[in-house]
């Protein structure tokens, strides 16, 4: 009986702190080696790409906060549905920018991470509202 209490307190962490952490670490990456991020920015967009860069690693890290705190959670839930939802340009982007490249390993990242957001989008929203 001990057991299954501690899988299941083990699974509801690894729950709990998969999107925060997975999207800290992603935020904090922006910063620490911005250079990839950049491509992956529209050159439709206004301004500098790093500027975008940087101003999505701030958005990642500022939604991992609001969802890492319970208080804040269903907040976070719907700031990283807003997040996943902004993002999918530069996936797009990537697929543009990526098409003449070999199609393994590149092309099949690229297009492999356009279906990826909508699982990323509906658990963002079961966080919304299961906080």
């Amino acid at each position: 009986m001990g057991d299954d209490t501690a899988l299941n307190d083990t699974a509801h962490a690894v729950r709990y702190w998969s999107m925060p952490a997975a999207l800290g670490a992603m935020g904090a990456l922006h910063f620490v080696a911005p250079r990839p991020f950049d491509g992956l920015i529209p050159p439709e967009l206004p301004g500098s790409a790093r500027a975008w860069t940087y101003g999505s690693g701030v958005a990642e890290m500022a939604v991992a906060a609001l969802l890492a705190v319970p208080r804040t959670r269903a907040l976070g839930g719907a700031a990283a549905v807003a997040l996943f939802v902004g993002v999918l340009p530069g996936n797009v982007q990537m697929v543009r920018a990526w098409r003449r490249k070999p199609v393994w390993p590149y092309q099949v990242i690229a297009w492999g991470r356009l279906p990826l957001q909508v699982p990323m989008i509906l658990a963002a929203d079961r966080i919304r509202r299961g906080a």
